[in-house]
């Protein structure tokens, strides 16, 4: 009979000491707020960036300053050398990655009649391609050290579609087939989950959030509110922590209810 658990035998407040963790489109609004929340459960961070390297080096000496080993790189996630080259410059720096985050990624609104094929590619190369080249690349390392944890970004709209965005649910449907596919093959010293956030207040979503876009975006939510990053991260510190030993290949939805799965 097992004498159970209590947050004072069990808890670390800092589950992830020692991982070197790489937030793909770190600067971004969700980006930035999960690599905080990994930052302060005790990961090493790499601060990714594309031509972005002011405000990449401010924020590694902010997360410095709070007694985060930080490093900064550039890449183009969709590049294979620049990936290659980013991944190198992280082993140099900061050890290995052993906490993927695959986040960077784009949202273009236009009707499906109206889109071109170069427009088709651009979002499935960004939300789709990039989490290939860069998991793929990564990989060998966690192999080899048998243990790591990637934790993808995917959407609600994977599971349900939306008016005027195909090419980004179908790419993001794209990052739920890789994580579980994936998760068969890599177990069990890697584990491979996925987050599937509803509409959030970021950057990438501000273009479009009117009255009426906010309405119509949770309208079958039951929540009826967009999220904010902060609400995101704790879902990804725990995937990526001890606490989640048995979440493998699943998809956990942050959406007000909009999707239950």
């Amino acid at each position: 009979m097992s004498r159970g658990w209590t947050l004072a035998e069990g808890w670390d407040p800092r589950p992830l000491r020692g991982e070197v963790a790489l937030v793909t489109g770190t600067l971004g609004g969700l980006g930035r707020a999960i690599a905080d929340g990994i930052a302060a459960a005790g990961a090493k961070v790499a601060v990714h960036h594309l031509r972005q390297p002011d405000e990449a080096a401010a924020y590694a000496d902010e997360l410095r300053a709070g007694g985060i080993e930080a490093t900064v790189v550039e890449a183009d996630l969709t590049d294979w050398h620049e990936v290659e080259r980013m991944l190198a410059a992280i082993a140099d720096d900061l050890g290995p990655v052993s906490l993927l985050v695959n986040n960077a990624g784009m949202m273009r609104k236009k009707a499906f009649a109206e889109s071109t094929f170069a427009e088709w590619r651009e979002t499935i190369e960004i939300d789709l391609d990039a989490v290939f080249t860069v998991t793929r690349l990564a990989l060998p390392a966690m192999l080899e050290a048998g243990r790591g944890t990637v934790v993808n970004v995917s959407s609600q709209l994977a599971f349900k579609g939306a008016h005027d965005y195909v090419s980004y649910s179908a790419a993001k449907g794209g990052v739920v087939g890789l994580t579980r596919a994936l998760a068969r093959e890599v177990g069990p010293g890697i584990r491979v989950n996925a987050i599937a956030p509803g509409p959030i207040e970021t950057p990438m979503t501000a273009e479009y959030s009117t009255p009426e876009w906010v309405a119509e975006r949770t309208a079958g939510a039951v929540l009826q509110r967009l999220g904010t990053p902060d609400e995101v991260v704790g879902a990804v510190v725990f995937l990526a922590s001890p606490a989640a030993s048995l979440i493998h290949g699943q998809v956990i939805h942050l959406n007000g209810g909009g999707v239950m799965a």
